[in-house]
């Protein structure tokens, strides 16, 4: 660990921060943490303890409330059927990248239990946080790391999407353990464990979404070579080469079956909705009360209490980075505003719509000068002995976690009702003789298709992968069905009309079974 020569008599630290967090940073001195604790040891044990226990709760809540009855969403089904699951493999579209699928693969593989399937996620989201948190340890004071943790933890896309198989959640751990590594680097000097902690980090989160991969790689590595004096080359080759690492996947897939990674560029900003400049803060703010994708996101603010914390996080940023300053971590919380901020830039104003899992890596990295804040106002009131002002503060966060909690709760609702009815439909289907092996198409194809034990193939949209001549010919070899809206007409003459239930989640569908 770096001592600074100057170090000042442990009271002085603890009066101008919390407990162990250094001394006011003078010039030349931001982010050096100039503290020495009186007994390492028990530092250790409690910098152990609070995070695990973090850790353990994060799982928890997932296991009791979000894992019970719940059914895999679309995109999940498409990443899934990739390793196994209950189906063959879904088209992939461009815009997707086989991280996830790879992080499945060790349960979906084996068996085609949801159930299962989400217990080893929640089990081994809660480990990740667990080890992102434990990288910040030398960097934060363990109130910081602990705020840290829980605002992070405590918001309801992260507790959603925990034991979700969907990357986002992932991109965030690995963008957080990221910054942790690389102002390690910067205050301690490069070793070999953060070189190589940085550039896997990096990787994970450009193999998970390789777009995420480069708003991560681009001002971390700027870090690594800008700062005066703190210059660290080999960091920033490693970030580089993290990146690289990360995107080669799909990169070769690209090549395979695009004609080449622009191609595959376009087509993934085409099937976005195309990439230019897009304000879709406001749709980002509507969409916190419940909404996992608003797309177009022309609906009213249903709820705008929902969405006072997110009003609230600038101001708890900026606060936090002060404090953090005073407390000689300047450098540390700044760090994780400028990576935050670039990670969260395309999907506010390159993205023409909004889903909140967008944003899970800038929450992870903007909680850190965030606990900052709050540990700051919690060691104010304390010294000045205000119970009103602790009262008013406990009283704010817990109102902010039932805020999340209640959202949760919706969000989970809805989610059941729409999985339930893509299974019901689905069981429709197999009655009615299409069963496996068989072809869907149509509306809601992709689900249906998996949830019935068939392969799905869309003649049109995004997941355009087949032609009707081929679908026709299919249709003489296995059971294929083609659902429309309620109220459509059928895609063509002759065709046996498969009645299917209505549900609360999914609009009302009708399949045909092609001859």
């Amino acid at each position: 660990m770096h001592v600074s020569p100057r170090v000042r008599p442990e009271s002085e630290g603890r009066d101008s921060g919390a407990p162990g967090s250094g001394v006011p940073e003078s010039a030349g001195q931001a982010g050096v943490r100039t503290s020495v604790p009186r007994n390492p040891a028990g530092r250790g044990t409690v910098l152990l303890r609070w995070p695990a226990g973090i850790a353990v709760v994060f799982a928890a809540v997932q296991l009791c409330f979000v894992v019970p009855g719940s059914g895999l969403s679309w995109d999940e089904t498409v990443y899934v059927s990739q390793v196994g699951g209950n189906a063959p493999p879904a088209f992939f579209s461009a815009p997707r990248a086989r991280g996830i699928t790879y992080l499945v693969a060790p349960v979906a593989a084996f068996t085609d239990s949801t159930t299962m399937l989400r217990i080893y996620l929640a089990l081994l989201s809660a480990a990740g946080l667990f080890a992102a948190l434990w990288i910040w340890r030398k960097v934060l004071p363990p109130p910081v790391l602990v705020g840290a943790g829980a605002l992070f933890a405590g918001l309801w896309p992260t507790l959603f999407y925990g034991p979700a198989a969907m990357p986002n959640l992932w991109c965030a751990l690995g963008a957080l353990a990221a910054t942790g590594w690389v102002v390690r680097a910067l205050r301690d000097g490069t070793g070999g464990a953060e070189t190589r902690g940085a550039g896997a980090a990096v990787a994970l989160v450009a193999l998970m979404r390789p777009a995420d991969g480069f708003w991560l790689a681009l001002p971390t590595a700027l870090v690594a070579v800008a700062l005066p004096g703190r210059r660290r080359p080999g960091l920033c080759a490693a970030v580089l080469a993290g990146l690289v690492a990360g995107c080669a996947p799909w990169a070769a897939e690209a090549y395979a079956h695009y004609g080449g990674v622009a191609t595959r560029l376009h087509r993934a900003g085409e099937i976005q909705g195309g990439l230019g400049w897009n304000i879709a803060v406001d749709d980002h703010l509507r969409a916190l009360a419940g909404r996992t994708l608003c797309r177009p996101c022309d609906i009213g603010w249903e709820s705008p209490a929902m969405a006072l914390w997110w009003a609230a996080l600038p101001l708890l940023t900026a606060g936090g980075v002060v404090a953090a300053r005073r407390a000689g971590r300047g450098a540390a919380a700044l760090a994780a505003v400028v990576v935050g901020v670039s990670t969260a830039l395309p999907y506010l104003f390159l993205v023409g719509y909004a889903a909140p899992r967008f944003l899970l890596p800038a929450y992870a990295l903007l909680a850190v000068p965030a606990a900052e804040c709050v540990t700051h106002l919690v060691t104010r009131a304390r010294r000045a002995r205000r119970p009103a002002g602790l009262a008013l503060l406990a009283l704010t966060l817990t109102a902010h976690l039932t805020v999340q909690l209640l959202v949760l709760s919706h969000v989970i609702r809805t989610s059941h009702a729409t999985t339930s009815d893509f299974a019901a439909v689905a069981r429709a289907l197999n009655r009615a003789g299409v069963r496996p092996p068989c072809v869907v198409s149509g509306e809601q194809a992709v689900p249906v298709a998996y949830y019935a034990g068939c392969v799905s193939r869309q003649t049109s949209g995004h997941d355009a992968s087949t032609t009707p001549a081929s679908l026709r010919a299919a249709a003489r070899d296995v059971p294929t069905a083609v659902l429309v809206l309620e109220g459509d007409g059928p895609p063509a003459e002759g065709l046996r009309s498969v009645p299917l239930p209505t549900g609360r989640g999914v609009a009302a569908l009708r399949g045909y079974l092609l001859p």
